[in-house]
């Protein structure tokens, strides 16, 4: 059978789960109609040299991959300049279509790459499929990136354990969950857990964001639980939070950091987790507070998870829409599926700012949800000051809404 041409597909950035869906079910769906799949292996970083990585895509192993969780294509973070751009990998393969698979970054990457090969003569379309865990792109309404629940999923399964293990010894967990900027995951996997306080970037729409705010936040929660005559618990912080902090305020937690470059902390190089724990038992020892605290740090233990039943489904739909969508011609857009099932285009001009880079979706504070959400946690209010003062001299300090400045 004569190949209708190539479809070539590669993923970047960081895992999620849900990844080999997207990739199977949008290589059934074109091998199915007479093209040809090629999966190209670490992103952008081999395609223009001159052995790019790539494998075939067959039925078979379309199958195998379909419901695993990681990416069987090799990921990396790499992103090329103009300068290397090459044509020669889409030429030799007669490749029509690039599906790129990743973040905001993947995207940009994609559609400057085409716009380079139609400036050559060489007529390839791209469609991008939206993958993070960390829910912060824009899609249309409350549409969740794929990945996304089933991260949380496997978070709240570890959040749980972490959280009995705090009923079980009688200890606090200090437990900092992963996100880029945005503070999606640890307000998802902590209000499904209910932990008492979860401390996301965007509560801070009044005030800057310190470690002293955090912390008193914390300790906060602690004492309204005493007063509760619950001895111990969880605290969810999104890492998150480090994005919106000066250096020199990360500087002054007093952990040994490391620093790129430009001078900036590396703060993949650290536990977040330990951190805070050790930030908040300093201040709890000083108020002579007896608590011990535990670090848990969740992260990397969520991004290559099996599927779950959600996102194999949207996933599979995702994959599909792309081969819809190049039927119709598109080129140059996200793929999205919405909650009313229909696939549609959504191009980068659209979400994106002046700059051109594609804006950060956030955690909505304004909604009914989280205001009811916010309201329920086991923070200090003014009906409590007067029973705090056995254990704060100040309560109003520790007073979680005249923290943030509501």
């Amino acid at each position: 059978m004569t190949s209708k041409g190539t479809v070539a597909v590669l993923c970047a950035g960081g895992p999620a789960p849900g990844i080999n869906t997207v990739v199977g079910a949008l290589s059934k769906s074109f091998l199915n109609d007479g093209w040809r799949v090629l999966g190209i292996n670490y992103g952008f970083k081999t395609i223009f040299t001159d052995k790019p990585d790539s494998v075939e895509m067959d039925h078979l192993l379309t199958d195998r991959i379909f419901t695993v969780g990681g990416s069987f294509l090799k990921m990396s973070r790499h992103k090329p300049k103009d300068a290397e751009f090459k044509a020669d990998f889409f030429v030799k393969n007669d490749v029509r279509l690039l599906v790129t698979v990743g973040g905001d970054d993947t995207a940009s990457t994609a559609n400057r790459l085409t716009k380079w090969l139609v400036e050559q003569k060489v007529q390839v379309r791209n469609i991008h499929v939206p993958k993070t865990i960390d829910n912060d792109l824009p899609l249309p309404g409350r549409l969740p990136t794929f990945g996304y629940r089933s991260a949380q999923n496997e978070g709240t399964r570890i959040a749980m354990t972490v959280y009995e293990d705090a009923r079980t010894s009688g200890n606090w967990f200090v437990v900092s969950m992963m996100g880029r900027e945005a503070g999606h995951l640890a307000w998802g996997i902590g209000n499904a857990c209910q932990y008492p306080i979860i401390i996301i970037p965007e509560m801070f729409t009044k005030v800057e964001v310190t470690f002293d705010r955090m912390i008193r936040m914390m300790v906060g929660a602690i004492v309204k639980r005493k007063l509760l005559g619950m001895n111990y618990g969880a605290i969810a912080v999104s890492e998150g939070v480090f994005h919106f902090m000066s250096d020199d305020e990360i500087k002054s937690c007093g952990v040994q950091l490391t620093f790129d470059d430009h001078g900036h902390p590396e703060l993949g190089n650290v536990s977040k987790a330990h951190i805070f724990n050790a930030l908040l038992g300093a201040k709890l020892k000083e108020l002579g507070i007896s608590v011990k605290s535990r670090p848990v740090e969740i992260g990397y233990e969520i991004r290559c998870n099996t599927p779950i039943a959600f996102d194999l489904e949207y996933c599979t739909a995702l994959g599909v829409g792309v081969k819809r969508l190049f039927e119709q011609g598109a080129t140059g857009c996200i793929v999205v599926v919405g909650e009313d099932g229909a696939v549609r285009p959504l191009y980068l001009k659209d979400i994106a700012g002046a700059d051109g880079k594609v804006k950060t979706r956030m955690v909505d504070i304004t909604t009914d949800d989280f205001r009811m959400l916010f309201d329920a946690m086991h923070s200090l209010k003014p009906a409590d000051h007067a029973a705090a003062k056995k254990y704060l001299p100040d309560p109003e300090k520790y007073d979680l809404t005249k923290i943030l400045g509501w």
